[in-house]
């Protein structure tokens, strides 16, 4: 049996197909990012995710001395007022990596007088 060009045409359009979908492939990885940039998770940061475009799924790395600051998740509330809510998680390792929730994501330091400093982030991750 011969093959017509019909059928040549099907493999050229599969091969484009999967190149495609391998070139897609490469941007739906997530990202990671240092909150803070250089300078890492301290004083006066809240401005840090201004122009920034966070995705569910996307890793901030807090860095930080833990021995004089820490992280906490909280909700709306807790980031507007500074207070960390019953049940928060408290991260405390210096080094944290935390994976980005679709919508809301908010940060504090909750030791005392460092998130009213600035000492807190909040995300909006798509």
């Amino acid at each position: 049996m011969v093959q017509g060009r019909g059928s040549a045409d099907l493999v050229v359009v599969n091969m484009a197909a999967v190149l495609c979908l391998m070139v897609l492939a490469g941007h739906v990885h997530a990202a990671t990012y240092t909150v803070g940039g250089s300078g890492g998770w301290t004083l006066n940061v809240d401005s840090w995710p201004k122009g920034k475009r966070f995705k569910a799924g996307d890793t901030l790395v807090f860095t930080y001395d833990p021995t004089i600051h820490n992280v906490v998740a909280v909700n709306r509330g807790g980031y507007s007022s500074c207070i960390t809510p019953a049940g928060a998680r408290v991260y405390k390792s210096g080094n944290d990596q935390i994976k980005l929730s679709k919508g809301q994501n908010f940060f504090i330091c909750n030791v005392a007088e460092h998130c009213e400093s600035g000492m807190k982030i909040a995300i909006n991750a798509a």
